[in-house]
């Protein structure tokens, strides 16, 4: 059901997506350019990633089709113990929330580059409350129950950022090159291109 979420909101904003992407990727070219900057492909790639993850999320979290509830929830727990476990429901507002987050905590704690769970939990705090405040006042839902799921998910995306740094330092060191990386993201950079073109239509692939 995520997964058809997903692919449903970026069939929403793929006009936008390509615009927001192309204008990016030309200024970053340019910018490489002129400043005589190295080029590192899978750096570049994975700032294009967390560019069309925020897009995403800004999407499911602000489209006001996809709302189910209404009003203020304040007491903890409460929406969260409503469902059953095991059932569309349950999958969909409770693990849903929690996954939607989880590479917001992983792209953030590589960015930071965090050490401590304080440093991401604080900006995990501070950006699902202002989603769900905002939420709140274009017909959606305040609810704390999100706020602690969507943290939940911000914890888990800083444990993988640490856990694959500490798998990262135990490979060999082809594992640990610039030329490893960039394969890797090419390849996912095709397979990308083959679903994204499928979605709007194009039919290339």
């Amino acid at each position: 059901m995520e997964i058809k979420i997903l692919t449903e909101t970026l069939e929403n904003i793929w006009p936008m997506l390509t615009i927001f992407l192309v204008v990016i990727i030309a200024m970053r070219i340019t910018s490489i350019k002129v400043k005589n900057e190295k080029f590192v492909f899978y750096r570049e790639f994975m700032n294009l990633i967390f560019i069309i993850y925020a897009m995403l999320l800004f999407q499911l979290l602000t489209d006001t089709e996809l709302n189910t509830s209404s009003g203020i929830n304040l007491v903890p727990f409460t929406e969260i113990m409503r469902y059953k476990m095991g059932t569309d429901a349950f999958k969909l507002n409770v693990i849903g929330n929690i996954l939607i987050f989880l590479p917001f905590g992983y792209f953030v704690s590589n960015y930071v580059k965090a050490n401590k769970i304080s440093h991401i939990l604080i900006i995990s705090v501070i950006t699902s409350f202002t989603v769900e405040f905002v939420q709140h006042y274009i017909g959606r839902s305040f609810d704390i129950d999100d706020i602690l799921l969507n943290v939940v998910g911000s914890i888990l995306g800083f444990l993988l950022y640490i856990a694959l740094n500490a798998i990262e330092k135990h490979l060999p060191r082809f594992f640990r090159s610039e030329m490893f990386y960039n394969i890797i993201c090419i390849v996912l950079f095709a397979v990308f291109m083959v679903y994204f073109t499928r979605i709007i239509g194009l039919g290339w692939f």
